[in-house]
């Protein structure tokens, strides 16, 4: 599946606009990465940690939205957009969700 942040595709003409689509993810944070995460926050340097589970999650989030773009009979997703948020009494959630335009290009 195509995906682009882009109106467009270079090189590709888009045939068939098939509306909107998204994909969402919400994953919680473990116990152990907090702790560890905090250790690196008082000492420095970057959370390994959570920076996969960013990556994971965003993954996820585009795939889902990949399969549902195919399901409506899409073969790209133009001006995709992904956004971030953080969920929860104790902001212990990581919610990714993306969105975009389910198209037929040739």
């Amino acid at each position: 599946m195509l995906m682009t942040t882009t109106a467009a595709l270079q090189g590709k003409e888009i045939v068939e606009y098939k509306g909107l689509v998204f994909g969402e993810v919400v994953s919680g944070v473990n116990i152990f990465k907090d702790m560890f995460s905090g250790i690196r926050d008082v000492i420095g340097g970057r959370s390994g940690a959570y920076e996969g589970e960013i990556e994971e999650a965003r993954d996820k989030a585009l795939e889902e939205m990949a399969k549902r773009a195919e399901k409506m009979g899409a073969n790209a997703v133009i001006a995709v957009d992904v956004d971030y948020e953080v969920l929860g009494e104790k902001n212990g959630m990581l919610m990714v969700s993306v969105s975009g335009t389910a198209v037929v290009v040739k």
